[in-house]
């Protein structure tokens, strides 16, 4: 992400000053950075990933490099004292090194953070002078700032003034962001104002301040020396915390890293399918779960041993968006042993093993919405087999619980896997609605090179007759699987559009029946249109229509109210 998070602080004789800031580099640094990485020992610890390098910073005094001079700071203006070395982070894998120091070495940068640093203590606050707020523009970039205070001993009101701030050129990226930012920079400010606390309870005990201040004489001798004596006190000092820069490295490298590869921007070609948007929403859910669960369990990476710290940039608990796998995204390949495994890897395969008249009635019950239970000891078997009915309809209509160890109701899943001694209620097992495969282990004598598949017997009971006519889609579909010149992938893309043709038949009938609330004969007349006036076919309709996303129902009826 291309960004800059920063640190600043309120100096009661500075005033605004910025004390850590961290900035992503996708280009290779300069050599006057003083890290030779093609040195011995070096390449070794870079193998675990993201490795962390030291710079030598220089003295700004005399020297052309922004930022205020040594002889203006004081210690609580200085993050890293002099001749200290900054902080770099590597990432092998996109080639980003992230870089901490006080100030910006670039005089643009460190003039764009001096002006955000100003505004987020002085003039843009929220309420309560705590808490998130967002402001800036197209020149000087925009800004995510919270301030928060710092409890100190010595301070003039027992509290001192600093903020986390994010700039950045993108605003609508930085909107987008709001949320993730939030909850991780609140988590790095909870630990931090937690530290304090315990430091500022421990010194009010051994030496209270407030009663000293109290009954001690005011002058304006003792109130300048009081001010002077008071003002410097560094954060780490605050928060007897000894590796607080390093740790505030990791924390801000690691928010620059998560934070740009939780959105990312993929092409489309003419408008987003229904399982592309339904898919969509199912992402911003899980993120929005994560965020809760981040802020019920906030673990603050300052925590972090100082062996940690070299490590790569993990917070502890943290969870990427983008490694969390949805129940409703199954892989096209399953990850087991294909030879010695026995499972189902396409809907060809799954036809082949349990004959076509017995994946015809299963697949139909598929397409109506009726709940598909399947019994085996064996759960690859049952998971694979699961795995590959439910890209028979929209992703919308999935509610899947690949195994279990009781029967779960049709409400909660339309397919279900069970353990083989898992017992099925009678009224269950004998309805209509419910369709149960029993996949029983039959032993045999081994012969070369036979399918594992060929050692299971497989039983189907329940379920209503299946009409010899059936749903159109499923007709055409068996024609393709009957085709064995087409192969796997061409029949992937075969039911891809099959789909998206009765979606789009789906959204037709969605409008003119439950927006336009038309009559009854109109709708008979609609059906007799759209060429689905058979029975299975308008069921089939009706069923789909619930794996409409939100998105398109929201924008029809936000549409019908603007009409209005």
């Amino acid at each position: 992400m291309n960004a800059i998070v920063a640190l600043c602080h309120f100096c009661e004789l500075h005033g605004p000053r910025t004390l850590f800031s961290t900035q992503a580099l996708h280009s290779p640094l300069p050599n006057t950075l003083g890290v030779d990485f093609s040195a011995p020992g070096v390449d070794e610890e870079a193998e675990a990933g993201i490795q962390m390098g030291m710079r030598a910073e220089g003295e700004r005094e005399g020297s052309g490099s922004p930022g205020p001079k040594r002889s203006d700071m004081c210690e609580g203006c200085r993050s890293l004292s002099l001749g200290h070395p900054g902080y770099i982070s590597r990432d092998k894998e996109s080639s980003i090194e992230y870089v901490s120091r006080q100030n910006p070495e670039n005089a643009q940068l460190f003039s764009v953070v001096r002006q955000a640093c100003v505004r987020s203590l002085s003039c843009e606050v929220c309420p309560g002078r705590e808490g998130p707020i967002f402001f800036g523009d197209e020149l000087h970039g925009f800004v995510f700032s919270h301030t928060f205070f710092i409890k100190d001993s010595l301070a003039r009101g027992f509290q001192r003034w600093y903020s986390i701030i994010v700039i950045m050129m993108d605003r609508i990226f930085l909107i987008n962001s709001w949320p993730f930012l939030l909850s991780a920079i609140q988590s790095i400010i909870n630990h931090l104002q937690a530290l304090a606390l315990k430091v500022f309870e421990a010194e009010q005990y051994g030496f209270p301040q407030r009663s000293q201040r109290i009954n001690g004489a005011f002058t304006p001798g003792s109130f300048l020396h009081q001010r002077n004596g008071n003002a410097a006190r560094s954060l780490p000092s605050l928060t007897d915390e000894t590796h607080l820069w390093p740790s505030l490295h990791t924390s801000f490298s690691w928010l620059l890293k998560s934070c740009g590869a939780r959105l990312s921007e993929n092409l489309l070609e003419g408008a987003p399918t229904e399982d592309t948007l339904v898919q969509m929403e199912i992402a911003a859910e899980i993120e929005e779960d994560f965020l809760s669960w981040g802020k019920s369990e906030k673990v603050s990476p300052s925590a972090l041993s100082s062996e940690e710290i070299v490590s790569p940039l993990q917070l502890p608990g943290e969870r990427s968006a983008s490694n969390m796998s949805t129940p409703f995204n199954p892989p096209r390949q399953m990850a087991v042993n294909a030879v010695s495994t026995p499972v189902f890897h396409s809907l060809r395969h799954l036809r082949q093993v349990l004959s076509p008249p017995s994946f015809r009635v299963l697949a139909w019950h598929v397409l109506m919405g009726n709940q598909i239970i399947w019994k085996s000891g064996n759960r690859n078997l049952v998971e694979s087999a699961i795995n590959v009915l439910v890209t028979l309809i929209p992703i919308g209509c999935v509610r899947k619980i690949l195994f279990a160890d009781r029967y779960e109701e049709a409400y909660r899943c339309n397919f279900l896997g069970l353990s083989s001694e898992v017992e099925i209620p009678a009224h269950i097992s004998t309805s209509e609605f419910c369709l149960v495969v029993e996949a029983r282990h039959v032993p045999l004598p081994p012969l070369p090179q036979q399918p594992p598949l060929a050692h299971y017997e497989f039983i189907i009971s329940g379920g209503t007759a299946v009409t010899d006519r059936g749903p159109t889609i499923l007709n055409k579909l068996e024609a393709a699987l009957n085709n064995e010149s087409l192969s796997l992938e061409v029949v992937d893309q075969c039911l891809i559009c099959l789909k998206e043709q009765w979606m789009n038949k789906v959204k037709v009938l969605f409008k003119f029946t439950r927006v336009d609330s038309r009559r009854k004969d109109e709708s008979q007349r609609l059906l007799a249109v759209l060429g689905a006036t058979d029975d299975d076919n308008v069921n089939l309709l009706k069923f789909w229509m619930t794996g409409l996303s939100k998105t398109y129902k929201s924008h029809l009826l936000s549409n019908v109210r603007g009409a209005s």
